[in-house]
């Protein structure tokens, strides 16, 4: 049989995820296939060629203009999925229950995603810890898992177990034979064994219902590696296909069920009404034997012939399990708290009060409200009260809201449909209550609300549920609030302007911090713990404490590791009182943060979101181009990336090309094709002298 042989490209970051990925492509397609590698970081995409289907990995590009500007836009083109092969599972099933070992990869976010594909896939008796090229070091682990990338591991780990290059999930094999039209290979033994030897997957049916003709032999491979619910049925809505976990939700049996009208064998289902209008029904809620089950019906249409249907079905629960890991993937950038109760310092009797009140607290799902003085710490109680609670394992998210004009503040928390304002995304955006889902959100500084967020803010806690901006549907949310406020809401409540009802639904459980100037020999607890912090090696001398204890510590506890760090930098054996700085003399009226430019502060908060576990590496890009700036030099890749290295950050160049898009996107920086480099602007260095005084 004279076979027309299709051309594939695969594009990948990496040149040996490139060659890997094409040896496997060639083994399962063989001589029915051209194959093509090309490689971003090589270079060798410059010289990339057209093809029938270019096959690409999630990490390649950037961006979509960045796939444009590389890859012919009209070209069929499918995204590589990828998973673990059963061997791989076997291997680490090997290791003792309990077992603690470093998991690297690239980057922090392509370690996480492989922890999270294990822990899907029953790998749950490991406990992992993230390490990639930048991540800090680690002490205490004899074991490394890897995936191709034992290069970056430490050395001084003893066992370094090596997987491999994750293999292309079924999914995506499937997919590039409906692409190409070589549905009828996927019953050859090669692709039975291959699909065999991996770990089962997900896969959406969307590109399969256009493509099917009735290929019951090649449903049933697919069938075995898909976990949600599958029912088909052919024009006459009789049931030609139903896997078993399908059975398994309904409690039914196959014989039951096959060659059955779908209408009496699954009445809940949806396929008439399917059927009539030809469109797909999707995310309907309905109960099956007293179980929430969600389901969906596409129809499949042929030269314009409606042929059949599919049914996904999925329970309810397992729903809610993906997204919240979905959540935590799109989320992966710190948005967990830091803290918990042993982190705070302190043996007052106020303190410990304060501590042992919030720890009750924390075992409860009601509003928690911290009050008091800034720099007290209310930000530290609110994470160790989330890592106390039943939430821990869910997000905790903080935002600030006096860092943000109201607008924004709104959109950021409810998110928002497509269309809704100018500049809105295309697609929408969840807001951070839907990110939040069983978990906590942090309300920093929440006396800042305008009165129309206030009464929104009233709704989510009243009645659990959210409209997005733009938006006509309800979203049911579960979310603990814990809100704090540097002035008194009662003082707001009586000036008008603090909602009463808010603020009694805020009050539920209220938490007020002490001062600094009443926890007595905290200070110098604390002054050591800062001192020890930050290596510092001098003492104080009896007028200093003394000063200490008599000051007013209008600036609380932040006030008090100024100081330490002041006299870090004096170099000084033993500080003195003619050595304290001359605020400590003035005791000047405290300076309100709404002093500074709110524009300013609002793009601190947005860069501190945005790069957030990486805050340091994007305070070094600046840094750099700040001195590039001082000597009238514009900073390629290469050279940050270099300088990094010299410093004792490890910053691949692709990783600080990221950083320089994100610093440009948000209007910090001037980037310049070519070899021209890039250069802070004024804006940029601005929020730079902002950022250094935080960190």
């Amino acid at each position: 049989m004279n076979v027309i042989k299709k051309r594939i490209s695969i594009v990948t970051l990496t040149y040996s995820a490139s060659k890997f990925y094409e040896n496997q492509i060639k083994d399962l397609f063989g001589e029915f296939v051209v194959t093509s590698s090309y490689s971003l970081l090589d270079g060798s995409i410059k010289n990339i060629e057209n093809s029938d289907i270019f096959i690409i990995t999630t990490d390649a590009f950037n961006s979509i203009a960045d796939l444009k500007i590389n890859i012919p836009f009209d070209i069929p083109k499918v995204e590589i999925e990828v998973t673990y092969t059963k061997e791989n599972l076997e291997t680490l099933m090997k290791l003792p229950k309990g077992s603690k070992a470093l998991f690297v990869n690239l980057s922090e976010i392509m370690v996480r995603e492989s922890i999270a594909r294990l822990n899907q896939l029953g790998i749950n008796h490991i406990e992992f810890t993230p390490y990639y090229p930048g991540a800090k070091p680690v002490s205490g682990f004899d074991i490394a898992v890897t995936v191709g990338e034992s290069q970056y591991a430490p050395d001084d780990i003893k066992t370094v177990i090596d997987l491999g290059h994750r293999v292309i999930d079924s999914a995506t094999v499937v997919e590039i034979a409906l692409r190409l039209n070589f549905e009828y290979l996927l019953e050859r033994q090669n692709f039975k064994e291959y699909f065999r030897s991996i770990a089962a997957n997900n896969y959406s049916f969307d590109m399969l219902f256009g493509k099917s003709l009735r290929m019951e032999s090649q449903f049933e491979i697919l069938m075995d590696i898909i976990d949600d619910g599958i029912i088909g049925v052919n024009e006459s809505d009789i049931i030609f296909a139903c896997n078993s976990k399908a059975l398994e939700i309904t409690n039914t049996l196959r014989e039951n069920v096959i060659d059955h009208s779908a209408k009496k064998a699954f009445p809940f289902l949806p396929f008439e009404k399917c059927k009539k209008t030809r469109k797909k029904i999707e995310n309907n809620l309905i109960k099956v034997n007293d179980v929430d089950i969600n389901i969906s019906v596409t129809p499949v249409i042929r030269s314009n012939e409606y042929i059949g249907a599919f049914a996904t079905i999925q329970k309810f629960t397992e729903e809610e399990s993906k997204q919240h890991n979905l959540r935590i993937q799109l989320l992966n950038k710190g948005h967990k708290a830091k803290y918990v109760f042993e982190d705070i310092i302190g043996e007052s009797e106020p303190i410990k009060k304060a501590c042992a009140i919030a720890r009750k607290m924390a075992k409860t799902n009601s509003s928690v409200l911290i009050t008091g003085e800034s720099g007290t710490g209310k930000e530290l109680f609110a994470h160790a009260i989330h890592n106390e609670s039943k939430r821990r394992n869910y997000p905790f998210i903080a935002i600030n809201c006096a860092a943000m004009p109201d607008n924004l503040l709104e959109s950021e928390l409810f998110g928002y449909e497509e269309g809704s304002f100018t500049g809105a995304r295309k697609g929408g955006k969840l807001g951070l209550f839907e990110f939040a889902h069983k978990g906590t959100i942090f309300l920093d500084e929440v006396e800042a609300m305008s009165p129309s967020l206030q009464v929104k803010l009233l709704r989510v806690i009243q009645e659990r549920e959210i409209m997005r901006v733009g938006g006509n549907k309800i979203i049911s949310i579960d979310v603990r609030i814990i809100a704090t406020s540097n002035e008194s809401l009662e003082n707001l409540v009586a000036k008008g302007s603090f909602r009463t009802d808010l603020y009694y639904r805020l009050n539920t459980l209220p938490i007020q911090l002490p001062p600094l100037s009443e926890r007595g020999n905290d200070i110098i607890l604390l002054f050591e713990y800062f001192k020890n912090k930050i290596n510092g090696h001098f003492t104080l001398s009896t007028q200093i404490i003394d000063a200490f204890m008599s000051h007013n510590w209008n600036g609380n506890i932040r006030e008090l590791r100024n100081y330490v760090e002041y006299f870090t930098y004096l170099n000084k054996d033993e500080i003195f009182y003619d050595d304290l700085p001359p605020s400590f003399y003035n005791n000047p009226k405290i300076i309100s943060n709404n002093s500074i430019d709110k524009n300013i502060k609002l793009d601190v908060e947005l860069l501190e979101q945005l790069a957030g576990n990486g805050i340091e590496e994007y305070h070094f890009v600046l840094n750099k181009l700040y001195d590039g700036f001082i000597n009238k030099i514009n900073l390629g890749r290469l050279s940050i990336a270099e300088m990094a290295e010299t410093n004792g950050i490890f910053l691949t160049q692709q990783e600080v090309r990221n950083i320089l898009i994100d610093l440009s996107n948000l209007g910090l920086i001037k980037m310049t094709r070519g070899r021209g480099g890039s250069k802070i602007n004024n804006r940029g260095i601005k929020v730079l002298k902002e950022l250094n005084n935080r960190i």
